[in-house]
This record gives structure tokens, C-alpha cells and sequence, in this order.
């Protein structure tokens, strides 16, 4: 073969080294009226390029030519090579086959090393379509012969595809060892493409050994390298969507999903991965609350499956469809007995998710009040407790969960339970980023609601209490992981202030922002991306909740009501005075809905000229507190009231309700959490801090008037109250008070933010504290809110603070005005130089407060957080 035979050759690999040179290099020889050897590869090179990164019908035109050219050159291995290539694109557009007629055709004609090579293609064919036991004998009959061959690419492809079948089956450890043996024999080649799948794959198979952090990493680092090389990531948004669903990332990987069909249609790619993503886009509209979305994308992608004959696949959105018609209220004999047959197909098929049709067809079974129907899928589905990824433990644990409250077993649904919520717990600590270890109480939702549930019939409520707090804020039971030094992270950080601060400004000015704001989001996503890669190492609090070291540290003067909600009710539960006791209340939705109405008429009283609209807020706030406290509020006693609220009512203005009005009121995320400030001691020294961001309507007045009063505190205002000055300061101190705008993202929780001289101080940076202060006043609008997530987990500023050392805060929930709460502040300050706690402080300055509903409104909107 001349020097030019060999060049041309070589475009075959370079198709996946650099595939937008070798498909120019392609197009080159075609237009030098090329010999038919010559021909055949390089349409062969372009329908590759067009099977994988554009249109399949382009692809198919191109690879038949291939196929006449080859036929006329008269080489079998060539013509069986390019069967090969056009039997895989003939089954990715859905002609399945035909392209395994294609396929078997390259095996027959092709000889030695080409056959082995076909053979690894027809391998690669098989795991599409979902018959994994006929891939891994073909790739078995090819590696040993591409070995001998000395052909690394091939081999490495073949290791790869073979440990990507392992992990379809959940056989995670030969997975991992495959790829380690494909990952060595990339190091040695130029295929840049094929060394971002091997990455790709790592991460899927970091994934499947319950890495969530790792599995994100090696993820963003592919699709960095596919970007390089201009290629679309069509299967890098199947893998991550699966990874992000189980980060309790739902909304983002349904987002993700749906932008990746949209681009595939646009480039007339592949329909099977078209129908992968269907799938994908369903699982995660399923998740995210949405049977809707999920039904419709599921039926697509069962009617894509059918025709591309992928039983495998097909019985994967069959079970997303059935469970999806589940969550929509549909029960019947009929959808049992579909999830039951899918259930038996999946295992027949050795697939990783039968357990979950088993337990889907058992729910059902039980909705329909028919437990003696349920209970042989329930037990199928509960022998996976003890072995796999943590999700599928799950899974066996909330099986385990049903049977026994089926068989009318408190004990047994409770130990269930315990037992999942361990397997889970373990999961969520390997999470570094708080935003992640938040989101992942997801899963263990159902868990908690069934030891409620169990919790309530049994009867106790100290035993309520306990299963309240079981997995109450357990996000904040622990700091976030901070890494010593990430210099990438920190140069994001500092980015995107200087890009939000720019903003601001030119918004400010009435200037046009579009090319600030993309830049702005860029770096979000690169914030949160780093942050989202970290690996947890903190541990939780160890010690299980104990109700009676509780009700010791609250003695005969403290209450402490928490507000556990089950079945959409809420249950009051009252301790002190050495005992617990339940009141039952209104429902959780209706308390939603006033709490909303208050929130909005709290926003009128923060402008002068609303007082005629004070009674009726009042009067919400009667309502509100029956719905909340129902009957507990004759029971609450003369002093200082804890309130545990679950997280949807964390906005709740507490100090409104009439029973609480003139109280010590302090509210807390869970029992445990008040515990934890209680029992935390202030930094030696006391150390104080006051800083002033700009643009206040009062410039901070209170600031200038508190600095006179602590001679000896650090005062950041104008230009030194940066964010890098302001973090210095703040860690491990006693008290702050930061005066400054702030702005929370119901978007992007950890964005929220508060206004420095340099730009936004983010949830973020807090994060980063080695021990935030002892206490904080953040005398500013919208600090206390929060992003509901996860099971009955929340997000934000005040919540970044309570795991870092803070004992007490001091934020507000809703708009206020300004000149309003100058006075406010003052009279707090009073208190607490008198040494009063917060709580306390609090309530003597909303007492000093002009009688007038701005005064009043203003006082209300502010909550003392913690117990110090």
C-alpha cells in the first residue's frame, strides 16, 4: 500500500483523536476523485462523524456509498469494516434490523484482527439495544484477538464497552476494573474523543459505587474535553441527568434533558439516544413532582423503545410510565399487574431496577387495600436492603417498611425505617456541599412519613417527637466541607463579585446588562460546580436525638413546640415541664396559604400610610396561629417558647400570633439544632464587629451610633467593608452586625446574597468561615428566608451560619423599612449590652417601638434564630 493509502487509512482514527480534521480531511479526498479503497474510507469517515456528532440520515447516505465503494475494491475486511459501522448508525436510527443483519454480514466476510474488530461493533450494538449477555460473548471473542494484534485503540474500546455492560448489570467492581485496564492503554494514544468517553465513563462508574461528588467531577472534566473538540455530549447529559436525580437535583437534570432533545432534533442525530433522553427527562419529571411531564415523556419513549426493539429499555420506561400514572392518582388491578409483569421482565432481563417495579407493583396493591396481593412483590423488592448502592438499599428498606405495616407492625416499620434512614445518612455525608447533603433527604422522605405515620397510631408523643427530629435539618448537623486552598474556586468567587458588583451598577444607571448577566451566570455555574465536586468528610452529629436530655436543658420555664406535620396535618408537640405532649392543629396547606397572606401584608406596612391595613394583617395572624397552634396555645405557660417549625413555614412571622406577641420567641430548625446553641460557648474576648454596605436609605445609621457604644469593635464601612475584610473579621467572632442590603435567590439559594462595597457576600462565603460569630444581627431585608428542600431541609443565610459556631441570629423575612428599624436595632443592642440573650433582647425592643403599624410591622418581620 503507497504513503498515500496509509494517510487516508489513518483518517479512521483520527475520527476520534480529532474528528472536526478528519471529517475535513474526508471531504478533501473525495473532491480528488479517489481510487474506490480510497473513497470507501472517506465516506466512511464522514458517515461516522455524521452517525455520531450530526444527522443519521446523512450518515446512512454517506456509509451505503462506503459500503458500494468497498464492495468495488474488491477487499472483504474493508467491505466487512464498513458493514460494521453502518450496522451500528443503521441501529441508533432505529432500524434495528437491519442493522443487525449488517453486523452478522461483517462477521461473516471479515477475517482475523477485522472480524474481532467487527465483532466489538456488534458488541457495542447489542448493549444498545439492551441484550447485554450477547455483548459481553462478543466482546469476549474479540479482546483476546485485538490483543494479540497489539491493537491498543480496539482493545481499550472493547474494555471500555465490556465495563460499561458490567455496569448496566450493577456489577460495579468488574466495571472498575475494566475501565482501570482501558484508562492505561489511553494514556499511550492520541484519541482524544475516546479518552473524554473514558472519563465519562469513570464518572458513570464513580456514580454506581455512590460517589456523587467524584461521578460530578469526572463528569464536568468530559464534557471540558468534548468541548475541545467541538462534539456534542448527547450520552454525557443521559449519565449526568442520572447522577444529578440523585443529588436530588431533579428540576436541573429535566432541564438538561429536555435541552438535549431540543439539539438532537435540531441536528436530525440519533434516535436512540433521542429515546434514552425521553427516558432520562421522565425519570426526572417524576422526581421532581411533575406526572404530568413524566407520562408524556415516558410514552414517547416506550413507543421509541418498541420500535427500536430495546426490551431492555423499553421495560425501563414502562416502569417510569406505570410509576408516574401512580403519582397522578391512578390505582387499579390493571396497573398492578403491569408494574408486576415489568417487574419480572426487569429481572429476567438481570436489570439493576427490578426492585423498585416490585415494590411500585406492591404500593399500588396496598393503595387498592389489598395487602395479601402486595406482600410477594413487597418481599422481592426488600431482599435488595442488604446489598448494592445506597439507593437500592433504600429501596429494599422502604419494601421492608410496607410489609410490615401491612402486617400491622409499629416495631417493624419503625426498624425499617431506622435502618434506611442509616443507609441514607451514610450517602448524605459523603456529600461535601451542604446544597447536596440538603437535597438527598429526598430520598428518604417516604421513610420519614411512614415512621411519622407509625409513629402517631403507636400512640406516644415522645415517640413522635423522636421521629420528627430523626430527619429534621439534618443538613445542618454538620459544617460543609471547606478545602484548604482551591484557588480556582476562590478566582470564580472573586470574578463574579466584580461581574454582579458591575451589574448592579450599570442597572443602577439604567444601562443595558445582558452581556454582564451571562457572565454572571457562567460563574454561578462554575461556583457551584466546584462546590458540588467536594467530597464530604465532616461526620454528623453521632448522638441520636434524646428527648430527655431535651426536656432537662428546657427545665420548668422553657417550651419548646415543635410542629411535626403527618398526612398534611400539623401535630403540636409541647415539651417542658418533663414531658412531651400533642395537640393536633390545622392543615399544613392552609397554614401555607396565611402565612402568605401575612407575608404580603407585612410587605404594604413597611410604606408609611398603610395603617388601616394593621387590623387585618392581625387578623391573619389570629387565623394563622389556630391553624399552627390550634388548642397548645392555652398550654404555652409564662416563659421563653422555642418553636421547631418544618421548613415550608420557616417565613412565618412568629412574634405576630397573638399567644406569642408579647413573649421571648425564638425559632430553631430542629430540636437538636437549639440543642447544639445552647450548648455552644462564646469565643474567649467577645470580640465585636459592625459593618455597613452601601446604598441603605439611612447610610446605616444604627451603624454609626453603635460604634460609639462599642469603643472597642471593628467598624467596616465605605470601601473597607469588602467581602475578603468582612469574612477576616467575622470568623470567630463574638458579635456582627452587618447593615446591608440583602437579596435572596429562590433561584439559587447559596447565591443569596448581602451587599458589600466590592459586591455580593454569598451564601458561599459564609461557608468558608472557620467558626462564623457567636452571634449575628443582619439588620436587613429578606436575610431569613429560605429555600425549602430535600425532605424538610433549608437553604440559606442564616442556615449557612448555624453548623459554623453561630449560637443566635437575628434576620428578617420580609421587606422593611429601613429608617424603621434604625430604632429597633438600638433598643436590641440595649438589651444585650444589659445581657440579655437575643430572643429575649429582641422582645423588649419590639416593646420600645412607637405603637404606630410601620413600627409595629418592622418589629414583627424580625426573628431570633438559635438560643443565644
Amino acid at each position: 500500500m503507497t504513503a498515500g493509502s496509509d494517510a487516508v487509512q489513518d483518517l479512521l482514527p483520527l475520527v476520534f483523536a480529532a474528528p472536526n480534521e478528519a471529517l475535513t480531511q474526508a471531504e478533501a479526498v473525495l473532491r480528488r476523485r479517489p481510487t474506490p479503497l480510497h473513497a470507501s474510507v472517506a465516506h466512511q469517515v464522514i458517515g461516522i462523524w455524521q452517525r455520531d456528532f450530526g444527522d443519521t440520515r446523512l450518515a446512512l447516505r454517506h456509509l451505503r456509498r462506503a459500503r458500494d465503494w468497498a464492495a468495488r475494491a474488491g477487499s472483504a475486511d474493508r467491505e466487512a469494516d464498513v458493514l460494521a459501522t453502518l450496522g451500528v448508525a443503521l441501529v441508533h436510527s432505529g432500524r434495528t434490523r437491519q442493522g443487525m443483519d449488517a453486523l452478522g454480514r461483517g462477521v461473516r466476510r471479515g477475517t482475523g484482527h477485522t472480524r474481532a474488530r467487527v465483532l466489538f461493533r456488534r458488541a457495542y450494538a447489542w448493549w444498545v439495544l439492551g441484550h447485554h449477555k450477547e455483548a459481553l460473548e462478543d466482546v469476549r471473542r474479540a479482546v483476546p484477538v485485538l490483543r494479540h494484534a497489539g491493537d491498543v485503540i480496539w482493545t481499550a474500546r472493547a474494555l471500555t464497552l465490556r465495563a460499561t455492560v458490567h455496569l448496566a448489570l450493577g456489577a460495579v467492581e468488574r466495571a472498575e476494573a475494566d475501565f482501570a485496564s482501558a484508562e492505561d492503554l489511553w494514556a499511550v494514544t492520541d484519541q482524544e474523543h475516546d479518552k473524554a468517553d473514558a472519563v465519562e465513563s469513570r464518572g458513570l462508574a464513580a456514580f454506581r459505587s455512590g460517589d456523587v461528588p467524584a461521578a460530578l467531577r469526572l463528569l464536568d472534566e468530559a464534557e471540558e474535553r468534548y468541548a475541545k473538540l467541538g462534539t456534542p455530549t448527547f450520552m454525557l447529559s443521559i449519565r449526568r441527568c442520572e447522577v444529578l436525580m440523585a443529588a436530588g437535583l431533579a428540576a436541573e437534570a429535566l432541564a438538561e434533558a429536555d435541552t438535549a432533545i431540543a439539539e438532537l432534533d435540531s441536528i436530525g442525530g440519533q434516535s436512540t439516544r433521542k429515546a434514552e433522553l425521553l427516558l432520562a427527562a421522565a425519570r426526572a419529571a417524576r422526581q421532581a413532582d411533575d406526572p404530568a411531564t413524566a407520562i408524556a415523556r415516558a410514552g414517547l419513549a416506550v413507543r421509541l423503545f418498541a420500535g427500536q426493539r430495546r426490551a431492555w429499555w423499553e421495560a425501563q420506561a414502562r416502569l417510569v410510565l406505570i410509576g408516574a400514572r401512580h403519582a397522578a392518582g391512578k390505582s387499579s388491578g390493571k396497573l398492578v399487574a403491569d408494574a408486576a409483569a415489568v417487574a419480572r421482565t426487569l429481572a429476567g432481563l438481570g436489570a439493576p431496577a427490578a426492585p423498585e417495579a416490585f415494590l411500585l407493583a406492591g404500593r399500588i396493591a396496598l393503595d387498592l387495600d389489598r395487602p395479601a396481593d402486595a406482600e410477594p412483590y413487597l418481599a422481592v423488592a426488600a431482599r435488595s436492603r442488604h446489598n448494592g448502592p445506597p439507593l437500592a438499599r433504600m429501596t429494599g428498606w422502604a419494601a421492608q417498611a410496607l410489609r410490615a405495616r401491612a402486617a400491622g407492625s409499629t416495631r417493624g416499620v419503625l426498624e425499617a425505617c431506622r435502618r434506611g434512614l442509616d443507609v441514607l445518612d451514610d450517602h448524605r455525608m459523603t456529600l461535601g456541599a451542604s446544597e447536596l447533603r440538603a437535597r438527598a433527604t429526598a430520598q428518604g422522605a417516604e421513610l420519614a412519613a411512614l415512621a411519622q405515620q407509625a409513629a402517631l397510631r403507636s400512640g406516644g408523643p415522645r415517640r413522635l417527637l423522636v421521629w420528627s427530629e430523626r430527619w429534621r435539618a439534618t443538613a445542618l448537623s454538620a459544617p460543609p466541607t471547606r478545602p484548604p486552598a482551591d484557588p480556582e474556586l476562590l478566582s470564580h468567587m472573586t470574578a463574579y463579585r466584580e461581574i454582579a458588583a458591575r451589574a448592579e451598577e450599570a442597572r443602577m444607571e439604567g444601562r443595558p446588562v445582558p452581556a454582564l448577566e451571562r457572565e454572571q451566570r457562567r460563574l454561578e455555574r462554575a461556583i457551584r460546580s466546584r462546590t458540588l465536586h467536594m467530597r464530604g468528610e465532616a461526620h454528623g452529629d453521632d448522638a441520636r436525638f434524646d428527648a430527655g436530655r431535651l426536656l432537662d436543658r428546657l427545665g420548668d420555664g422553657v417550651r419548646l413546640v415543635e410542629l411535626a406535620v403527618v398526612d398534611g396535618r400539623v401535630q403540636v408537640l409541647l415539651c417542658g415541664q418533663g414531658r412531651v405532649r400533642r395537640f393536633e392543629a390545622g392543615l399544613l396547606a392552609a397554614a401555607e396559604t396565611e402565612a402568605e397572606h401575612v407575608q404580603a401584608g407585612l410587605r404594604r406596612l413597611a410604606h408609611p400610610g398603610a395603617q388601616a391595613r394593621l387590623p387585618v394583617v392581625e387578623a391573619a395572624g389570629r387565623r394563622l396561629e389556630e391553624l399552627l397552634l390550634g388548642p397548645a396555645a392555652a398550654y404555652l405557660g409564662e416563659g421563653p417558647v422555642v418553636i421547631v417549625p418544618p421548613g415550608r413555614l420557616h417565613r412565618v412571622p412568629w412574634a405576630l400570633l397573638p399567644s406569642l406577641r408579647e413573649r421571648v420567641v425564638s425559632v430553631s430548625p430542629s430540636a437538636s439544632s437549639w440543642l447544639r446553641a445552647r450548648e455552644t460557648r462564646p469565643p474567649r474576648g467577645g470580640r465585636k464587629m459592625l459593618v455597613r454596605g452601601p446604598g441603605l436609605a439611612t447610610g446605616g445609621a444604627e451603624v454609626t451610633r453603635l460604634a460609639a457604644r462599642y469603643s472597642g469593635a471593628t467598624v467596616l464601612e465605605h470601601g473597607e467593608a469588602s467581602v475578603p475584610r468582612v469574612l477576616a473579621e467575622l470568623d470567630g467572632a463574638g458579635l456582627a452586625h452587618i447593615a446591608a442590603h440583602g437579596t435572596f435567590r429562590t433561584d439559587g439559594p447559596m447565591f443569596s446574597s448581602l451587599r458589600m462595597a466590592d459586591g455580593p457576600l454569598i451564601v458561599h462565603d459564609f461557608e468558608r468561615l472557620g467558626r462564623s460569630p457567636y452571634r449575628i444581627i443582619l439588620s436587613c431585608c429578606d436575610t431569613a428566608r429560605f429555600a425549602t428542600v430535600g425532605a424538610d431541609e433549608l437553604l440559606g443565610l442564616v442556615t449557612a451560619l448555624l453548623p459554623l459556631g453561630t449560637a443566635g441570629v437575628v434576620a428578617c423575612s420580609a421587606p422593611v423599612n429601613d429608617a424603621a428599624v434604625v430604632p429597633l436595632m438600638l433598643a436590641l443592642h440595649e438589651g444585650l449590652a444589659a445581657g440579655l440573650p437575643l430572643p429575649e433582647a429582641l422582645r423588649d425592643a419590639r416593646a420600645a417601638l412607637p405603637p404606630d403599624a410601620l413600627h409595629r410591622a418592622t418589629g414583627w418581620a424580625f426573628t431570633a434564630f438559635g438560643a443565644a
